[in-house]
């Protein structure tokens, strides 16, 4: 399976993943579905409280994300890079800025290597929607940089 990851005109927005669309708010500038997923915000619009009907529970200080749904959410060992949603392993390149893997889901970069473009893994003919679901949250939601 290779799965294309396309961008909006400018090319800053993750607009599809494969053929499950992005969507934004009236202002373009926060997502509001994720296929047939809702993603529903806390009152100031800031923190993803739920995807779908899966909530979003946040630490103590409620700054960083530490479950999904019934999928526990790890870091590394400084608490800066998110290293695992459940079972899937989030793996980074050398340097540790960009994702390469997402469970069994290889992450390539345009020419440029700036920006995520297609997904692949052996053997899936789709992706399912709570796989795409955790895309979006390690490539767009959760991503630090």
């Amino acid at each position: 399976m290779r799965v294309e990851l396309s961008y909006d005109r400018a090319g800053s927005r993750l607009h599809q993943i494969g053929d499950v669309e992005i969507s934004y708010d009236k202002g373009g500038n926060r997502p509001s579905r994720v296929g047939r997923l809702d993603l529903d915000y806390d009152m100031l619009g800031n923190r993803l409280r739920r995807v779908g009907a899966e909530q979003i529970e946040y630490d103590m200080l409620g700054s960083r994300p530490v479950r999904f749904g019934n999928l526990d959410i790890a870091y590394d060992h400084l608490g800066s890079r998110l290293v695992r949603i459940g079972d899937m392993n989030v793996e980074y390149d050398r340097a540790g800025n960009r994702v390469r893997r997402i469970g069994g889901l290889t992450v390539d970069y345009d020419k440029l290597g700036s920006r995520p473009r297609y997904l692949s893994a052996d053997g899936e003919e789709h992706l399912p929607e709570q796989m795409c679901a955790v895309v979006f949250l390690v490539l767009v939601a959760f991503d630090n940089n």
